[in-house]
């Protein structure tokens, strides 16, 4: 592997720079790093999902040894502030919604934050913070967003229970619709899950400085938790410094501004010394962000020949208690999926609402789940109906390099989804499976099912994409490389070093990307989410590479007295354009010369900083085969298999790594996972990793992915995204799998067997 490791270019495989030190524990997170006289604090949580506070004691709580302090929601600063990981925008309308305090006497879900003690250590904060009294004036709870809008409901918050409604359309979908030779209809509902990363939430803060905070946190967006943070506390953002080290997985919660605020409250009004806030496993189901609840209403005309003449979706959005990203996600869903079918019409409606369940927030794939389960499901019944093959039907639809996204007239310039969707037929045996499957009979039956998504690089023209970057040449002729651009597990310190060793003609090994951000000292970058980072840094990466290498080669030519026009550099020696294999000079002995010659030189850098203002769509699809038995309701899955179109893969380990993580995920959302919250009082009933079923390993079965040949124009490598892509599409091709296998369409996820059992009740498969 040392070989493969060494003199890597992009698209060929290569060991994660950090492979080795996450599995021999070398790896410091958060929680790894001590420091002395660490205190820690505990919240004081409501037992209600909606309600003000009464009275609060918290004497009992003072009297014990070893706690500092308890503060109160009449402690903290009367300041709402946004928490969603967004790239800050100048335009106020365009702006997060503001509706967070760091503590509250009117709280709107299970869990809500009244106060806050903090203690000497983490137990005995724990035992205190179960002291403090609390008397409750009890409002009426609501769980649905159409109990929320309706005219009498109790307002959540001030503004009322209407977060916001967005509508986009093309064509004129709804004449589109009605003049198709047929149409279909279904409502379809997604539930609240949670993102379960192996590292929970937790930072610490402390002030080394009169008027400075530092804070170390397991986040996604360093940059956006020190503008959080200032606007929180209202301190000049320059005063907040959040270094983010090694981090435990993410997935969307952690783009959200969690603990951080509270933290930097705490040491600020305790004199500086060091704080921690971590909240534990179970607190993590109720108290940080979940996935968005959808009901989203479908309708589609089709052609007889099985041709999507137009489709139209209506989504009603749970946020629940608090904004967070609140309805960007149900209008980002409608914004990404409208790639995928553009020669059809289309229409999307979206409505998100504030009810009294624990905030929604970024989860991967940013809305597109949802939506694609409800189109691609909708879409598989109408070919049923129409005893039409649904891998045909799509091949019919599917976007081509050429179609222009009427919604954005942006022309698709690179399209694979038709050659995923041939590649899969072939790989998987569609057509064989489908005709085996389509014979059994009895009580325990197969079923195939494929669905299709589109998927987009990043957030432009929504937010601003900016990516930064610092190349520094060292003494030995590593180079160093610093971007703001967070690794979160997903590779993009491997790709990055990558990108720079080809641009530079450096050996891989001889790039050293610097993992901890430090928003002192590493280049602005809002941060990883919106699967941005490989897409977006890529520009700045390439440039800095390209300065740092002109400045290697200026150096090359005053040491050799050489024209510079002629030298180049490959495997990391200075050799001249046409003799390649002769070495004249290696990078590192240059980068002595260019630091200790008594005349010339000076350390070499190189800077970039680059904001992207293209966004070219990913495609992909699922195929899998499930066996269903009818009288266990149960769901088994024989072989599943993704395909992507990201264009030019930097990485196939890396994005065969992404692939594995995303159809994990997107079969534990079909078949397993849901935050079950009781309809009336709010209250969760199953924040824990043994009554909320996650699948692991035993319970996935293979996992297969494929991928097809393109090429991005618009992209500084040819690439294209591929970090939400893979979990999208699962749950519609399982459900699609389970309807063939059945006949029944199921369209509430997940398929658990208490689920099927309903739906075979209703459908007369067994007796109830």
């Amino acid at each position: 592997m040392s070989d493969i490791t060494d003199k890597t270019p992009l698209g060929l495989p290569c060991l994660r720079i950090d492979a080795l030190a996450k599995v021999t524990g070398q790896a410091r997170y958060t929680d790894d790093i001590p420091m002395a006289g660490m205190c820690y604090a505990k919240y004081v949580r409501s037992p209600i999902a909606h309600g003000f506070v009464k009275s609060i004691d918290y004497r009992a709580a003072l009297e014990i040894p070893g706690v500092i302090t308890v503060f109160t929601w009449k402690d903290v600063p009367d300041i709402a502030f946004a928490t969603a990981g967004h790239a800050w925008t100048l335009e106020p309308a365009k702006q997060d919604v503001a509706d967070r305090f760091l503590l509250t006497n009117h709280v709107r879900h299970f869990g809500d934050a009244v106060a806050i003690v903090v203690a000497r250590d983490e137990l005995t904060a724990e035992k205190a913070a179960e002291t403090v009294v609390v008397t409750w004036d009890e409002l009426p709870v609501i769980t649905s967003p159409k109990a929320a809008l309706a005219v009498d409901a109790t307002a959540i918050h001030e503004g009322g229970n209407l977060l916001k409604r967005s509508e986009v359309s093309t064509n004129n979908p709804q004449a589109a619709i009605k003049t198709a030779d047929y149409q279909f209809s279904g409502n379809f509902q997604t539930p609240i899950i949670q993102h379960c990363h192996m590292e929970g939430v937790t930072c610490f803060a402390w002030m080394e400085q009169p008027d400075r905070i530092t804070i170390v946190s397991s986040t996604q967006i360093p940059h956006i938790v020190r503008r959080v943070v200032a606007q929180a506390l209202d301190m000049s953002w320059s005063k907040v410094r959040v270094i983010k080290p090694y981090i435990g997985g993410g997935f969307g919660n952690k783009q959200d501004v969690l603990e951080e605020p509270m933290a930097a409250f705490l040491t600020l009004k305790l004199g500086g010394i060091p704080v921690k806030v971590l909240i534990s496993r179970e607190e993590c189901f109720f108290a940080s962000r979940t996935r968005h609840a959808f009901s989203i209403d479908a309708h589609l005309g089709i052609s007889s020949e099985g041709i999507l003449k137009g489709f139209e979706l209506d989504v009603l959005s749970n946020t629940g208690a608090y904004a967070s990203h609140g309805h960007s996600i149900a209008s980002a869903g409608g914004s990404k999926i409208s790639w995928l079918y553009p020669r059809s019409a289309y229409g999307y409606r979206a409505t998100t609402a504030y009810t009294n369940l624990p905030s929604a927030g970024a989860m991967r794939g940013y809305g597109a789940p949802q939506v694609v389960f409800a189109l691609e499901s909708l879409l598989d019944d109408a070919a049923a109906a129409l005893n039409l093959d649904p891998v045909d039907v799509r091949l019919l639809n599917a976007a081509r390099e050429g179609d222009i996204n009427t919604l954005y007239n942006r022309a698709i310039n690179s399209a694979g989804l038709i050659e995923c969707l041939k590649l899969g037929r072939e790989k998987f045996g569609w057509d064989e499976r489908k005709t085996a499957c389509l014979q059994t009979q009895g009580d325990v039956r197969r079923g195939v099912g494929v669905a299709c998504f589109s998927y987009t690089s990043n957030t432009w023209p929504v937010g601003v994409e900016i990516s930064s970057v610092r190349l520094v040449l060292n003494q030995d002729g590593i180079v160093n490389l610093q971007s703001g651009a967070t690794e979160v597990g997903q590779g993009a310190d491997t790709v990055f070093a990558q990108m720079v060793a080809q641009t530079m003609g450096m050996p891989f090994n001889m790039v050293h990307t610097i993992s901890t951000q430090d928003t002192d000292i590493t280049p602005f970058d809002p941060g990883a989410f919106a699967s941005r980072q490989s897409y977006v840094t890529a520009p700045a990466l390439r440039e800095a590479a390209q300065i740092l290498r002109q400045k290697i080669l200026h150096h090359a030519a005053l040491m050799l007295h050489l024209p510079e026009i002629n030298l180049t550099i490959i495997n990391g020696n200075i050799v001249l354009e046409t003799r390649p294999a002769q070495t004249l000079l290696s990078v590192a002995d240059l980068a002595m010369d260019s630091f200790y010659h008594p005349q010339n030189g000076g350390q070499l850098s190189a800077e970039s900083s680059f904001k992207t203002q293209t966004n070219p769509p990913t495609y992909g699809c699922t195929f899998v085969d499930v066996t269903v038995d009818i009288p266990l309701c149960k769901v088994t899955i024989n072989r599943i298999l993704n395909l992507h179109d990201s264009g030019r893969i930097l990485n196939p380990i890396l994005a065969e790594g992404q692939v594995h993580g995303g159809m994990g995920m997107g079969i534990g959302w079909a078949l397993f996972e849901e935050l079950i919250v009781d309809e009336k009082s709010g209250v969760v009933r199953n924040p824990n990793l043994l009554d909320y079923k996650m699948p692991t390993m035993p319970d996935l079965p293979d996992l297969e992915c494929a991928f097809v040949d393109t090429y991005e124009p618009q992209s500084a490598y040819g690439h294209k995204a591929l970090g939400e892509p893979p979990i999208i599409s699962p749950a519609a091709a399982i459900r699609n799998a389970v309807r063939m296998a059945t006949g029944v369409a199921i369209n509430t996820l997940p398929l658990t067997p208490k689920r099927l059992f309903q739906e075979f009740v209703d459908a007369g498969l067994i007796k109830g």
